[in-house]
């Protein structure tokens, strides 16, 4: 007979059979995503480079070698195996315009047109092809490809009788309006000029049509505010867009309507880009109320930031200049806002809590920003705040060491090296050009860069991105050694500043930008290794697949 002891005993024993069994023939859990025998570029300095990776949820649960992930696949494990490809982080496009981008990919297309009858004829077709009375918009000219002249209202009042037109040079730092569209919007001879903006009139005082900066504002009042049904579209053709492109997160430097248009998207289930989205920096306090009530957000959607100008662009002759314009001796640019304004709204803005990314292109808009963050400091106290300045184009080079000194993020756009440099020593002259889109020198200071494209004043195309830091070739060919080459980078700087630095960039370095086990689940692939073919092919490299939170989001034919 089995005394009470002995029969704990002997179900114990069974237990631990019983464990030992199951331990000898349960199968690990299998993967839903394998990659296997890719160049694996992980952006993780503990281990640089791998074979292989697995997915398990929206996270990253292996990083090896193939035979590390073998034992993972499964009947529905989804495998991706493409000898000779080259495996990346997401990137990470720490600027973009995002909706304004996905209604651009609809409208008229004006940024390859060469001459002012291109121009014109371009308007003038589009304008068939949409009903009478609905608004022209975006287009994106550039008006250095056919001399420099400006263009005006009577190009295109013929070919537009039934529409009001607005459409942006590709900086958007200025646009051009129809007659329809200044006289709805009230913008006549009479109508004063505008601080931190210009209205470029005939010689009677009557507007061409060109508005500058804050002057823009007259016309843009009077669009109609787009209706959430289109806006929903418009962000749905934008994440496709980025998708094709390999960007799996983005920062959006754009407004409320914006930030509702994604929160709906995000209940319905329908967000495939995670998305930062940002607000104007004057309104600070309505993004402190709305953090307070709501939080951050999460990995899908996160708010918290600010969007602010100090000056224009240097094609709009509106930046902010220590020194004339070689090409303008009369003429500095200015400032959008007043640094008294500028300096309240940012220390109120960090004094929140508040992550603060303003706009600044110019050298001395670059000094008068950095004035400001260290004002915000000596107001505010120390804390990792993560300031950032949104282009820092054009630096004097005193100030180049400051960003990493007052760990101010660059947040740039390399493309826009590679377009400017056509024509940006014209305006600034050679001495200046050494430090303008001053990758490298930022770089080998410590300062924190990241990239993004500024979409859609240019593409959204990481690919090309890479190809504009590390060869700084204009897109006229007219520099095949690089324009300014002493500011080229190398593949994997560039990489990093698209992925781990644009996830510091966003408080995110513990969730993305990198590929080791933990992270999201947001990765790349590519038809080639950008680290061992000639840089000047890069810009012919391929997305294959694009996956987000461990989910193929695009996937190409």
């Amino acid at each position: 007979m089995l005394n009470r002891s002995t029969t704990a005993s002997l179900l114990a024993i069974i237990a631990a059979c019983g464990v030992a069994a199951c331990s000898q023939t349960e199968e690990p859990a299998s993967a839903n995503l394998v990659v296997r025998d890719a160049r694996i570029w992980t952006g993780n300095t503990e281990q640089p480079w791998a074979q292989a990776l697995a997915t398990r949820g929206d996270e990253i649960i292996v990083v090896g070698a193939n035979a590390d992930v073998d034992s993972l696949i499964g009947e529905d494990t989804v495998v991706i195996s493409v000898p000779g490809s080259m495996l990346v982080p997401g990137f990470i496009d720490t600027h973009v315009h995002f909706i304004s981008g996905g209604s651009g990919l609809a409208s008229v297309q004006l940024r390859d047109a060469a001459t002012p009858e291109d121009f014109s004829a371009r308007i003038g077709a589009f304008a068939k092809t949409i009903e009478p009375g609905e608004w022209i918009m975006y287009g994106d000219w550039d008006h250095t490809l056919w001399g420099g002249d400006l263009p005006r209202r009577d190009w295109i009042d013929a070919v537009t009788p039934d529409n009001p037109v607005w459409v942006y040079r590709l900086d958007g730092h200025m646009a051009l309006a129809n007659t329809m569209a200044l006289e709805l919007a009230g913008v006549d001879a009479d109508s004063a000029d505008i601080d931190g903006g210009t209205i470029v009139r005939y010689e009677d005082g009557r507007p061409t049509g060109i508005l500058k900066d804050n002057a823009m504002l007259l016309v843009e009042e009077a669009i109609p505010e787009a209706a959430a049904d289109k806006l929903d579209r418009e962000a749905k053709a934008a994440m496709k867009h980025v998708a094709a492109n390999g960007v799996t997160s983005v920062h959006d430097m754009a407004g409320w309507d914006s930030l509702a248009t994604y929160r709906r998207a995000e209940i319905r289930g329908d967000l495939i880009t995670r998305i930062y989205s940002v607000v104007p920096l004057r309104d600070w306090q309505r993004l402190r109320d709305e953090v307070e009530q709501r939080g951050t957000g999460n990995q899908w959607l996160r708010i918290g930031g600010l969007k602010g100008f100090m000056d224009g662009s240097l094609g709009s002759h509106t930046a902010a200049m220590l020194e004339p314009f070689t090409d303008a001796p009369e003429d500095k640019g200015f400032l959008i806002n007043e640094l008294d304004d500028m300096r309240e709204w940012v220390i109120g803005a960090d004094a929140a809590g508040l992550q603060v990314m303003v706009h600044a292109i110019g050298d001395s808009a670059i000094r008068d920003l950095l004035e400001i963050y260290l004002d915000a400091v000596d107001a505010n106290g120390e804390r990792d705040r993560r300031f950032r300045m949104e282009h820092a184009q054009h630096i004097a080079p005193g100030d180049i060491e400051r960003f990493a000194v007052q760990d101010v993020i660059a947040s740039m756009q390399p493309y826009h090296a590679i377009d400017d440099g056509r024509w940006a020593e014209e305006v600034i002259g050679p001495e200046r050009a050494k430090t303008t889109y001053a990758f490298r020198s930022l770089i080998d200071a410590g300062a924190h860069v990241s990239f993004g494209s500024d979409w859609s004043v240019a593409p959204a195309t990481p690919i090309e991105g890479i190809y504009a830091a590390v060869t700084r070739r204009t897109l006229d060919e007219a520099n095949p050694d690089g324009w300014v080459p002493a500011q080229k980078i190398t593949v994997e700087q560039a990489l990093r500043a698209y992925t781990s630095v644009g996830a510091y960039a966003s408080f995110e370095e513990d969730l993305k930008g990198m590929l080791k086990p933990g992270m999201l689940a947001d990765f790349v692939l590519l038809d080639r290794d950008l680290t061992t073919i000639p840089a000047e092919s890069i810009r012919d490299t391929r997305v294959l697949k694009t996956v987000v939170g461990g989910t193929v989001v695009f996937e190409r034919n």
